[in-house]
């Protein structure tokens, strides 16, 4: 298992679009990705788990990835949250 923190930049945090983004890039790989966000824990590839935490622009999440393509996917996610999710 790996895993990276990240600071969530877009200006409007992780509402419908960016979340979508963000688990559409999330399926595209076989290992399992969950994300930490104050306290709690959800499924990456789920656009109702990330809805639901409610990640607001300069919140601290942690992507943790574990399964056979895990290097790739942590790799990926940072990149996407990074990039400001298509904002």
């Amino acid at each position: 298992m790996v895993s990276k923190k990240v600071v969530i930049t877009n200006p409007t945090g992780l509402h419908l679009r960016p979340a979508g983004l963000f688990c559409q890039t999330a399926l595209e790989f076989a290992c399992k990705i969950t994300f930490r966000h104050n306290n709690s824990e959800g499924n990456a590839k789920s656009v109702l788990s990330v809805l639901g935490a409610c990640i607001k622009k300069g919140d601290e999440i942690e992507i943790l990835c574990d399964g056979e393509d895990e290097k790739d996917a942590l790799k990926t996610m940072i990149e996407i949250v990074e990039s400001g999710l298509g904002e």
